[in-house]
């Protein structure tokens, strides 16, 4: 059993953010290129000899194959054990409490999230730190410092573990602990809610119907929601993983989980409709004739968090990115806890959470979470919905136009220009940058600007600040807009458009969300130009 040094040339073209790296297949199949960027990650830290890191991933094509080469190189670099899921599969929010349930070092995480899998499709690799959150900048940034200047890599030249058997090896001087990658995960939902009380609402009739995408989730819903909880055979729907995912687009929204929709709004449609995405971190809430919006979600969520068992003390505080919408707001300001409006990105939940400030934290791209783990948890979301509903003995319907009747409505909409020619997308955001400071005050129809700017945050933890994390134009009266551009693609660039209307009025709940935003809609291509630097003349994806 010997340890080789490669000789390599460095290959990585992109910085990693917290979502890791993320590239085609074919790129991360390259000589090398998957062992450069796993040896830049652990050049880039310090003090791990003898201690645990935690393997796994979302089961898309490449991902056995990557983890394979994890183990070894781990081995060969000084650690002292490797947790990895059976089958190598972990979702993201069960990754994160594998990491802290064990107190690993910390844990790298295979998965390009929502994004097709296959063999031309996404792939990607992230670290994660000890709290089980995501690398925080300085690290990501000491990884693609080293993956510019890396010369060789260290690999255990030794036969491949044995994935789909639990068990323990030893190779090279390290122990391999091959895992099941639901119990631990399963054990804590058992912690935070009451098992019992969704087992007698199920047990009444109450039905639900929950998509895993053909992907990750899958063996997590039907082990919880099927197997504990008793929801009918069969209400867990595409729940093996596949490497393509079915060749389907595991992202919950409701151009990709259409079918869900649809079922959901069925004359005889279930009572209860959910979705997650490819690494188990997003969901889609549905109940019965109504689309729960997530900026919503996370409002109710924290409305009615104190009805599940974990929560029953209250929360510190909640949350929201900045394009998230404000609805989360007001349930802060009754409940008389703090707000935190942070840049998009899970990194900066995790310094609230580890601090104590927040208890709930969610973003309108779907993704919602609690301070049980350091990520956004899809399946998590779930449990507290179908909580809520136990305890509260109504329709989702009627507890979301309750919501609204207490709260207001905030009509919100993402519309999502995808694959856009980064020239054009950077172009775009170039101007509006240059057009800020002779916004406010302009009129835009019955619409008045009363400010713009390039969102910073100031961390009330680490005093770090984040700069130019989208344009926000606020009007008079509560609307809003927001520019951004993602970061989750592999392709081009995302342009995302948020748009906002708060509505106290209860009469006025009932309007189309398309309708009740199209003054906004039109204003927001009027300044930004959207048709004129793109040339797409509607939204890749209106959620």
């Amino acid at each position: 059993m010997t340890i080789k040094t490669v000789t390599t040339a460095p290959y990585t073209d992109q910085k990693p953010g917290t979502s890791g790296l993320r590239k085609k297949v074919p790129v991360f199949q390259q000589q090398n290129y998957a062992e450069n960027f796993i040896q830049a990650i652990f050049d880039s830290l310090e003090g791990f000899e003898g201690e645990t890191l935690v393997i796994g991933g979302d089961g898309r094509y490449y991902n056995r194959e990557v983890i394979q080469l994890a183990i070894k190189m781990a081995a060969a670099n000084g650690f002292g054990r490797v947790l990895v899921g059976r089958g190598g599969i972990l979702s993201t929010p069960a990754a994160s409490n594998v990491i802290r349930k064990n107190r690993a070092f910390g844990g790298i995480v295979l998965s390009a999230s929502h994004n097709p899998g296959g063999p031309t499709e996404d792939f990607g690799i992230k670290y994660n730190i000890g709290n089980g959150g995501p690398a925080p900048e300085k690290i990501t940034d000491a990884i693609f410092a080293r993956t510019k200047t890396i010369d060789s890599y260290k690999i255990a030249d030794v036969e491949d573990v044995n994935l789909d058997l639990e068990g323990t090896h030893e190779i090279a001087g390290m122990t391999v602990n091959v895992i099941d990658p639901v119990a631990d995960y399963a054990e804590l939902m058992e912690q935070l809610f009451d098992f019992e009380a969704i087992s007698d609402l199920l047990a009444g009739g109450f039905r639900i119907v929950f998509d895993a995408m053909s992907a990750v989730t899958g063996p997590y819903a039907k082990e919880i929601l099927e197997n504990r909880l008793g929801a009918a055979k069969g209400s867990v729907l595409n729940f093996m993983p596949l490497p393509d995912f079915g060749g389907h687009h595991p992202d919950p929204n409701l151009v990709h989980a259409r079918a869900l929709y649809e079922t959901m709004m069925a004359d005889d449609a279930p009572d209860f409709g959910a979705a997650s995405d490819g690494d188990g971190d997003r969901n889609l809430i549905i109940g019965r004739g109504i689309f729960v919006t997530p900026s919503d979600s996370l409002a109710l969520l924290a409305a009615n968090a104190h009805l599940a068992p974990g929560y029953a003390q209250g929360l510190a505080g909640i949350a929201r990115s900045m394009p998230t919408s404000g609805a989360a707001d007001r349930v802060a300001e009754k409940l008389g806890i703090g707000l935190y409006e942070t840049p998009t990105g899970w990194k900066f939940f995790g310094n609230l959470l580890d601090a104590g400030l927040a208890t709930i934290c969610g973003e309108e791209s779907a993704g919602t979470g609690s301070n049980h783990v350091r990520e956004k948890d899809g399946l998590w979301a779930v449990l507290l919905w179908l909580n809520i509903l136990a305890v509260r003995k109504e329709s989702v319907l009627d507890i979301v136009k309750q919501h609204w009747a207490s709260f207001g409505r905030n009509y919100y909409s993402r519309h999502d220009y995808e694959e856009v020619d980064s020239e054009a997308a950077n172009g775009l955001m170039a101007n509006l940058r240059d057009q800020l400071a002779t916004l406010p005050g302009k009129r835009f129809g019955a619409l008045t600007v009363e400010t713009a700017d390039d969102f910073a945050y100031n961390d009330p933890v680490d005093q770090s600040v984040s700069r130019n994390q989208g344009i926000r134009i606020l009007f008079e009266g509560g609307s809003r807009v927001v520019f951004r551009l993602s970061g989750t693609g592999t392709s081009g660039a995302t342009l995302r458009v948020y748009i906002e209307r708060y509505e106290p009025d209860a009469a006025r709940h009932d309007i189309d969300t398309q309708e009740a935003l199209a003054d906004l809609i039109a204003v927001a291509d009027e300044i930004a130009s959207i048709k004129a630097r793109t040339g797409r003349q509607e939204p890749s994806v209106i959620t």
